[in-house]
């Protein structure tokens, strides 16, 4: 892992780079000092300032030595600072820029500066420093580093998720998951009761969302992590919550994935804001990370869910959602009946239910739950309760029409796999 800090030779920058020769030292990572020299004062007073830059610099680096830095190495740049220092971020591979944070707000919030700029043009993880106390002491070994992980269902905060899971093999943290969501959207995507106002959160809400919340968090489970959840019914930006959230737990350090939003998107870009109005030390993950060797954790399969018309297909479904579950996983079967179905019906579904485990299954080796629910849409019920279980992969019966018969009677695997982002399996029959 290499390390890159930018400077400007000012005080911030300056306590910075000694937070940083700190996190050089506990990560033996390699440290890269940047300044980066204008265009303009280049035009202006010539080589004096490129030769007053590169004496500043290498005064600095031979200071951050005698912290314990591990070898660093100066670099002068001239141009614009976020572009230059992006490419010499993809040229080294370097693993984290870091920052200082800027003296003075961007007075505009649809304008950026330059760590604003910065955190656009990079693709690699940026940390952008205010409090160096805690960073500090935890780069000393003196104590565990609270983090702020922004936590949501979404591919930024997968990339978040598994750059603090890294962060973890230098040192102990307290992970503390901030969600924030808006109760209607989600008991709406979960099936439940529409709440009266945005604050009225029914237990059934809250134990599905912390539900998911834990399993979403689970990666990062490990002897020198603790982690717990703690969630905020929302209303307006994001941002706005998870910073105020960050700031009530007293955490050391936010960390927030980034799709780096162009142009007005940047508006509501939670990165931004969070980089503008935390108080604390802000990381931000680019989801190209990813792309570009950011360690992922293979996914695991611990629940399934099947949904069965009782045809051949959906009872083929079953077999194979007991077959990728594995031992100890839990095995959700359910069956969806009309809404105006009758208590007799459903009581008949769940024994036609209860008779299609198989015998195989029921040795115990997978903890297996039956659901007979109602509804006129089954596409939008199975989706539902897929979210409810918070389950990692559905499995799903298709009668394999096509043509002008699957454009008429439809598919609810397909109408399945438009709705949910859950991975999902198709099973057919074999041809006859």
């Amino acid at each position: 892992m290499a390390i890159a800090c930018t400077t400007n030779f000012s005080d911030a920058a300056r306590r910075t780079s000694d937070t940083v020769a700190l996190l050089s030292r506990r990560m033996n990572a390699p440290l890269c000092l940047i300044h980066v020299v204008s265009k303009t004062l280049m035009r202006t007073f010539g080589q004096s300032v490129r030769e007053a830059a590169l004496s500043a610099l290498q005064g600095e680096a031979r200071r951050l030595e005698t912290l314990g830095a591990v070898g660093v190495e100066t670099v002068l740049l001239t141009g614009e600072p976020e572009q230059a220092v992006s490419e010499l971020a993809a040229e080294r591979g370097f693993q984290l820029v870091v920052a200082s944070a800027p003296d003075e707000p961007t007075p505009f919030r649809g304008l950026g500066g330059t760590v604003d700029r910065m955190a656009q043009e990079l693709d690699v993880p940026f940390l952008v420093v205010r409090g160096n106390a805690a960073l500090e002491a935890w780069a000393r070994g003196e104590r565990a580093l609270r983090v702020m992980l922004g936590l949501d269902r979404s591919r930024p905060f997968e990339v978040a998720r598994e750059w603090v899971k890294g962060l973890a093999r230098f040192g102990p943290l307290e992970v503390v998951g901030g969600r924030v969501f808006w109760a209607g959207t989600e008991a709406e995507r979960l099936g439940l009761e529409h709440p009266h106002n945005y604050k009225d959160i029914s237990p059934e809400l809250h134990d599905a969302l912390e539900q998911e919340a834990a399993t979403l968090l689970e990666p990062l489970r490990a002897a020198s992590t603790s982690v717990r959840v703690r969630m905020e019914p929302g209303l307006g930006r994001v941002a706005d919550h998870l910073v105020a959230l960050a700031a009530e737990e007293q955490v050391d350090l936010l960390v927030v994935g980034t799709h780096q939003r162009k142009a007005l998107a940047r508006l509501w870009s939670v990165s931004q804001a969070a980089r503008r109005l935390a108080s604390m030390s802000v990381v931000s993950v680019p989801v190209l990370t990813a792309e570009q060797g950011l360690e992922a954790e293979l996914p695991r399969v611990r629940s399934v869910l099947a949904s069965t018309d009782f045809m051949a297909a959906g009872d083929r479904a079953i077999a194979y959602a007991f077959a990728i579950a594995p031992p100890g996983g839990t095995v959700h079967l359910l069956h969806v009946e009309p809404a105006d179905a009758t208590q007799e019906e459903l009581e008949a579904a769940r024994r036609q239910l209860e008779l299609r485990v198989p015998r195989e299954a029921q040795d115990g080796a997978h903890q297996v739950e039956l659901s007979v629910l109602t509804g006129d849409d089954v596409a939008g019920v199975i989706t539902q309760a897929a979210e409810r279980h918070c389950v990692d992969l559905l499995c799903l019966g298709t009668h394999g029409r096509t043509g002008v018969s699957r454009a008429v009677l439809g598919s609810v695997a397909q109408q399945v796999m438009a709705r949910s982002d859950r991975p999902a399996v198709t099973v057919r029959m074999p041809r006859a």
